[in-house]
């Protein structure tokens, strides 16, 4: 039986029937993987895509978002009234992606050419809470924590051990953090400790601070990898 061709089929660059080879036809060009990411929290416009990816063009952007919504991995759709702009959201397969993109961020970071120094979106950085959290630094502990990002705002509410984090404000939180995302990830992920970054003005923080001193070591980066020397 001949199976029935799909209409705007990705770019066929293998020739291989291997499912993986399939995903990287459908998520491996430039940037593709990034605006995922950036869509994981919910719909977003052109605008704050191109925020989130600075190094992208307009016109590369353009391209990776009909080449994903072609493969059925985003849908574009008008907000109601009164915002009525043009959005670009993660279909449910779309929203499946995410354990690809934990998996790999977590194989990443152990090589030594990673720079956590580099660009960190908020969509990045909330997502990497989800990625690095350790269910064992966060066995017992409940929190529910507002993050505000300029004029992103983020959800996050921990219980059990996992993470639920959405866009928007929180109903009372038990602390808020108002920063930058590369502030945050240098506290969380570089050992920067709270109140320098207070010190410096790049770090607010409301609400419960022993609550937030343990929130921040929930998130251990895993080994580097030592590159094996062959004699």
């Amino acid at each position: 039986m001949k199976s029935q061709k799909i209409s705007n089929e990705p770019k066929r660059w293998y020739d291989d029937a291997c499912g993986t080879a399939h995903a990287l036809e459908l998520i491996g060009e430039r940037w593709a993987l990034l605006v995922i990411r950036e869509l994981m929290f919910g719909p977003r416009r052109f605008g704050e895509l191109r925020a989130g990816l600075p190094g992208i063009s307009a016109n590369v952007l353009t391209q990776r978002l009909e080449g994903l919504e072609a493969a059925g991995i985003i849908i574009r759709h008008k907000l109601p009234p009164p915002a009525s702009v043009q959005v670009y959201e993660l279909t449910p397969w779309g929203y499946d992606s995410e354990p690809i993109i934990q998996v790999l961020g977590r194989w990443a970071v152990r090589s030594p050419g990673h720079d956590p120094g580099q660009h960190l979106s908020a969509a990045s950085l909330m997502l990497s809470f989800r990625t690095m959290l350790s269910p064992e630094r966060a066995e017992g502990m409940k929190a529910k924590i507002g993050f505000r990002f300029g004029a992103d705002s983020f959800v996050a509410r921990l219980r059990k051990g996992r993470m639920e984090i959405s866009r928007g404000e929180p109903d009372e939180p038990d602390f808020v953090i108002a920063s930058d995302p590369m502030t945050v990830a240098s506290i969380i992920y570089g050992g920067r400790p709270i109140a320098d970054a207070e010190a410096a003005g790049a770090f607010h923080l409301t609400g419960d601070r022993a609550l937030a001193a343990r929130f921040v070591i929930l998130f251990p980066l895993p080994t580097k990898i030592v590159p094996s020397k062959i004699d």
